[in-house]
């Protein structure tokens, strides 16, 4: 079989030369220095040589290594490489094949281009304000012709202790020199341009998998003028999808690649039942890793083999830090948009991990990652991991089948009702003082009583499980990012609804009666994730009734009075039903600025029933309503509305209800007074 020299001082070349001994190709991937050589890992078909050669020893190499194709994957930048291997090559006889980074259209307004790093320093010398200096540590010596250069230039080099002495040597010391392995991501840039105030990035045009759109986006974002030293001319060459196809046609088992995903095994995955299907093209893997804990302790097996035959790691910062590594390509990201993004941006990388802490199932970045990978082309793989409630609940000794799992980290959520509705709840909080206010809370919504479990850095070194009552945990100090277990031996599992008109704090503002009040709500459908609006709220005891039966959703009563708002919010927490927001102010101008409801109950309408129909169609014209009415003039406005509007009408119920009342040794049936429900639905039938 021909073997393969890769000259392999890019990210390319290194996955290139994996690529090619993951098949069983002999390579012998070039590196100038050892610390490249780190960057690829030997194996049986993998030959890692280090050090740097001149035309002559190149071509005594290729004899050496009887090489029948040369692949030149250096730097754009290295022009002179790239000559003495191409010379060498026409020496010996080799095949040459030069495989140039892509070229990335700048469309950059704010940039200053220059041809040399000679020019660069020449520009930056008529300057003020710092810089920082992303051309490697080869020509650093140039900048010190910038006059103070020791306190403007920030220089971002390869992390060795040779370049990092000779740095020094040259006045580059301290802070002023940054020693990291790259591609870095935008926010990584941003944060390094905003930290030491620099109004200057110099940068060469390294192509998308050298960062260099990472770099022009950081630029603009920290208000810094980009210096671009311009790509020396080029010979022709190939990108990495075409070096792969010409390799095809010297390698026939390149172009028998198959798709994993056309493949199916028996039940214990020992054998195959069906011949793979055979195709002409390597499909990319994308394997959304959970990675436990953010500890390697915590990884599962089947976690440790995705990250370690990864030719590209993806992840928040702690998710990279706790996978290591440090040899790997690695962009930090969380966002599901910008990753599709930056992957579709680099074919070069064959085999991507992300990864997410605890498991992709459970309140992370795989549902929206799934979705923003559907079109990518890309076979997307799942590893789970081991949750937090999972973890926790170990580390308590504790089963967590009965556990209702919530989460307010980033988001809102009813977290005191399903404390009061369930046995044990377990919730991802937020950062600051959020395990403060949830203790406050518990004991302002009458669940003083329950027991506490809080978990900090769960799986580390410096792990602390702290337990009590609210009271005894609400003055502690805890870590940013932490998770509770709720204990509630005195929770209410079942269905609250048609709550006594007594058990309500009355005040002197209007209520709907219990009966009235619970049909009215039955008709309204509610979902457990409603959003709903209670117009015309008085008591708001038609908003508790709400917000206990869409317990994950939000009701907003608005209400005119003042007095009558102040009366919602006792019943609020009286009844413990925090996912209620007291507006105070006259529909329809208080709805103006109300997130989108799925439902309407109108109880008042101070003569504005027509406008305020109209403005929650407009919001939503799905949306379902129901209207009560005591006065003839009301349901005459009604049915103008059902008439005139895009609605169709339902049910008009005229309900008479009444109650018993003791009088001596007798009962006398007492009315009330006859009430209509009207139940409408968004949409012409």
């Amino acid at each position: 079989m021909k073997s393969v020299i890769v000259f392999a001082g890019t990210a390319e070349g290194r996955t290139l030369s994996e690529y090619l001994s993951g098949r069983q190709i002999p390579v012998t991937a070039c590196t100038a220095t050892e610390y490249g050589g780190t960057l690829l890992r030997e194996n049986p078909y993998l030959n890692v040589h280090t050090g740097r050669m001149d035309r002559e020893q190149m071509g005594t190499f290729f004899q050496e290594e009887r090489a029948a194709l040369v692949v030149d994957a250096t730097h754009p930048y290295a022009a002179a490489v790239s000559e003495n291997i191409c010379l060498a090559c026409r020496d010996t006889g080799a095949e040459y094949i030069r495989l140039i980074r892509e070229s990335v259209n700048t469309g950059q307004e704010d940039m200053v281009e220059v041809n040399s790093v000679e020019e660069a320093a020449a520009y930056l010398a008529g300057t003020k304000g710092n810089i920082l200096v992303t051309t490697g540590s080869k020509e650093l010596a140039k900048y010190t012709a910038i006059p103070n250069y020791e306190e403007r230039v920030f220089a971002r080099v390869l992390s060795t202790g040779e370049v990092a002495v000779a740095c020094e040597k040259l006045g580059f010391r301290g802070k002023h020199l940054i020693c990291m392995q790259g591609p870095f991501s935008e926010e990584l840039n941003i944060a390094l341009l905003q930290q030491f105030d620099c109004r200057y990035l110099v940068t060469k045009e390294t192509g998308k998998a050298g960062g260099f759109e990472e770099k022009l986006r950081a630029a603009s974002k920290a208000g810094a003028t980009v210096v671009l030293v311009g790509r020396p001319p080029e010979q022709k060459g190939y990108s990495y999808e075409e070096v792969r196809k010409i390799l095809s046609g010297h390698f026939p088992t390149l172009s028998e690649e198959i798709h994993t995903d056309n493949v199916n095994k028996t039940e214990d995955c020992a054998l195959w039942t069906k011949a793979p299907e055979k195709t002409t093209e390597t499909r990319r893997i994308v394997t959304l890793t959970g990675i436990g804990m953010g500890v390697p302790l915590s990884m599962t097996a089947e976690a440790v083999q995705a990250v370690e035959e990864a030719d590209l790691l993806i992840g928040a910062r702690r998710m990279l830090e706790a996978a290591g590594h440090t040899e790997k390509a690695v962009y930090c990201d969380y966002d599901a948009g910008r990753i599709a993004d930056y992957i579709a941006a680099h074919p070069e990388y064959v085999r991507i991990a992300v990864l997410l802490s605890g498991d992709i199932g459970f309140y992370s970045g795989a549902k929206k990652l799934y979705e923003a990978l559907s079109g990518s082309g890309c076979q997307v793989r799942s590893i789970c991991g081991i949750s937090s409630v999972m973890y926790f609940c170990s580390r308590l000794q504790m089963a967590w089948e009965d556990v209702c799992l919530k989460s307010v980290h980033g988001r809102d959520g009813n977290l005191i009702g399903a404390v009061r509705s369930h046995p044990k709840t377990f919730a991802i909080l937020g950062t600051g003082d959020s395990i403060e206010k949830l203790c406050t809370e518990l004991q302002e919504y009458g669940l003083s009583h329950v027991r506490m479990h809080i978990g900090e850095r769960l799986g580390y070194e410096d792990e602390n499980i702290t337990s009590g009552s609210p009271e005894e945990l609400a003055h502690g100090h805890y870590d940013g990012l932490s998770v509770a277990l709720i204990e509630n031996p005195a929770f209410f599992g079942g269905v609250q609804a048609c709550l006594e008109d007594e058990a309500f704090l009355r005040g002197k503002a209007p209520m709907t009666k219990s009966e009235v009040r619970s049909l009215s709500v039955a008709k309204l459908r509610l979902t457990k994730d409603a959003v709903v609006y209670d117009v015309g709220a008085g008591t708001g005891s038609v908003s508790v009734e709400m917000a206990l039966q869409a317990a994950d959703g939000m009701v907003y009563a608005v209400e005119r009075k003042e007095e009558a708002c102040t009366l919602i919010e006792k019943n609020k927490r009286h009844f413990g039903t925090p996912n209620i927001r007291v507006i105070h102010g006259l529909a329809p101008e208080a709805l103006a600025s109300l997130p989108v409801p799925t439902h309407a109950f109108l109880g008042g309408s101070a003569g504005n029933l027509k406008e305020i129909m109209d403005c929650l169609l407009q919001k939503n014209p799905a949306i379902r309503m129901v209207i009560n009415t005591v006065t003839l003039e009301t349901i005459g406005e009604v049915m103008d509305c059902l008439k005139t509007l895009p609605v169709r009408e339902e049910e008009i119920l005229s309900v008479n209800i009444a109650k018993a009342r003791a009088l001596g040794a007798y009962h006398l049936m007492t009315g009330q007074n006859p009430i209509y429900i009207i139940t409408c639905q968004g949409g012409k039938a």
